[in-house]
C-alpha cells in the first residue's frame, strides 16, 4: 500500500465561477487559475499521483499549456486516475478537506462526493470530503482565496498477485 499527500490553494477574485469537488458552488467569487481551479479535485490528484510516484499535476498538466486554459478538473480527475490504472493501482480511500471562510461548503458535500467517486469508478464510501473555516485567520479567514488538502491510500494489483 502507498500514500500520497496533495495541497493546492488559488486566490478568489470576481467574474469566475467557483468549482468544488467538480461542483459549481454558488458564490460572488471564483478561483483564479489556468484551469478552473478546482482546488479540492488539483489536491487530489496531486495525493493520487504521488502516492504512485507519478510526480505532480503541474508534471502531467503544466500551466503553460494552451491546451489546458480554462479545462475542466474533472477531466483531469479522470485522467490521474487512468494514469494510476496504468500502473496497476486501485484506490482505496480519499480523504479531503476544504478550507474556506466563505461559501459555506458543507451542503455540496454529497454532490463532491458522488462526482468524484462517478469519475474515479469507486465507492462513494471510499471519498471523504469534509470543510472548515480558520475562524477569519490568514488568507482563507480574509476570503482572499481556498485551499485544500487530500491524503490518498492506494494499492497495486499486480503486486498483490505476487504475495
Amino acid at each position: 500500500m502507498r500514500v500520497g499527500i496533495g495541497y493546492d490553494v488559488h486566490q478568489l477574485i470576481a467574474g469566475r465561477k467557483l468549482w468544488l469537488g467538480g461542483v459549481e458552488v454558488p458564490h460572488s467569487k471564483g478561483l483564479l487559475g489556468h484551469s478552473d481551479a478546482d482546488v479540492l479535485i488539483h489536491a487530489i490528484c496531486d495525493a493520487l499521483l504521488g502516492a504512485a510516484a507519478l510526480g505532480d499535476i503541474g508534471k502531467h498538466f503544466p500551466d503553460k499549456d494552451p491546451q489546458y486554459k480554462d479545462i475542466d478538473s474533472k477531466i483531469l480527475l479522470r485522467k490521474c486516475g487512468e494514469l494510476l490504472e496504468k500502473k496497476g493501482y486501485y484506490i482505496i480511500n480519499i480523504d479531503s478537506i476544504v478550507v474556506a471562510q466563505q461559501p459555506k461548503v458543507g451542503p455540496f458535500i454529497p454532490q463532491m462526493r458522488q462526482v468524484m467517486a462517478d469519475i474515479l469508478n469507486i465507492d462513494i464510501d471510499q471519498i471523504s470530503v469534509k470543510a472548515t473555516t480558520t475562524e477569519r485567520l490568514g488568507f482563507e479567514g480574509r476570503e482572499e482565496g481556498i485551499s485544500s488538502q487530500a491524503v490518498v491510500l492506494i494499492d497495486n494489483q499486480q503486486l498483490q498477485a505476487t504475495k
